[in-house]
Order: structure tokens, then C-alpha cells, then sequence
């Protein structure tokens, strides 16, 4: 368990680190302008796609009591936070690193905008990473109940 938990704040503090760092470029007044997508300095007062931004300051609170009620679990649950150690904490790292934002900047600090054909959602290296994570653990998942299944 020890050996899961090192795995799990390493990939946690990892994805932070990093995510706070790129935001840092933006915040500081880089952007760059192109044909598919431009690097663009945005504050989102919601979650995907502006939603629940109506929640306000409550918001911020709400996503901590999530994340401290899914580390709790994990806790717990032992057998999936060895299952998916690096991932969950990667997962973490980059959800709290989006309430981070929050608190510091009022939103959270999103930069690539994809704009050709269609206008996408404003998003972050954190949301990116928050997708990988979950498609990992899922794709794990199956992969395993598939081997325990022969």
C-alpha cells in the first residue's frame, strides 16, 4: 500500500506542478493566435463548458468536498487505489490544480481554444489530463476483468 500511495503522490504533485507552470505562461501575458485553435488567456467561472457557473464561490467548495470524498474512498478502497494508483493521483492532481486556480485567479485559467469548423470549449492541460486518466482507468479495468475472465 505504502509503495501505491508514493505512486499516487508522485503522479499527483507531478500533474499540479506542471499544470500551474503552463498556466503561469498564460497568466504572464502569452498567447498565440492560429488557423485551428489559438493559445488564449480565459477564466472559467463553471466547470466544462461554463456549467454550474452559477454556483458562484460555492463551486470551489463543492469540488473539494468531491475530491476529498473520492481520496477518502480510495483510502478505503484499497484494492482500486493499488489498481490505479498513478492515475488516480494524476486524476487528482489536476482537479485540484483546477480549484486551485479558483481560489487564486476567481476561475479557472484555461488557454486552447479550438476554433476551426466549430467553436470548442476553452480548456487546459488539466482537463486534458483529467480525460486521459479516466480513459486509462477504464481501459485498465477492462483490460483486466477481460484477463481474470479467461
Amino acid at each position: 500500500m505504502r509503495k501505491n500511495l508514493v505512486k499516487f503522490f508522485i503522479a499527483f504533485f507531478l500533474i499540479f506542478i506542471v499544470d500551474q507552470a503552463i498556466k503561469m505562461i498564460f497568466i504572464d501575458g502569452f498567447s498565440w493566435e492560429g488557423e485551428f485553435f489559438s493559445l488564449v488567456l480565459t477564466y472559467n467561472k463553471g466547470v466544462a463548458f461554463s456549467m454550474f457557473a452559477f454556483l458562484d464561490e460555492w463551486l470551489k467548495f463543492i469540488q473539494i468536498a468531491l475530491i476529498l470524498g473520492v481520496f477518502v474512498y480510495l483510502v478505503v478502497e484499497k484494492k482500486l487505489l493499488c489498481s490505479h494508483a498513478i492515475w488516480l493521483g494524476a486524476l487528482l492532481g489536476a482537479g485540484s490544480s483546477n480549484i486551485t486556480d479558483r481560489f487564486i485567479h476567481g476561475g479557472v485559467v484555461d488557454y486552447v481554444f479550438w476554433h476551426k469548423w466549430f467553436n470548442f470549449a476553452v480548456f487546459n492541460f488539466a482537463d486534458v489530463m483529467i480525460d486521459l486518466c479516466v480513459v486509462m482507468i477504464l481501459w485498465q479495468s477492462f483490460r483486466k476483468r477481460r484477463e481474470s475472465g479467461k
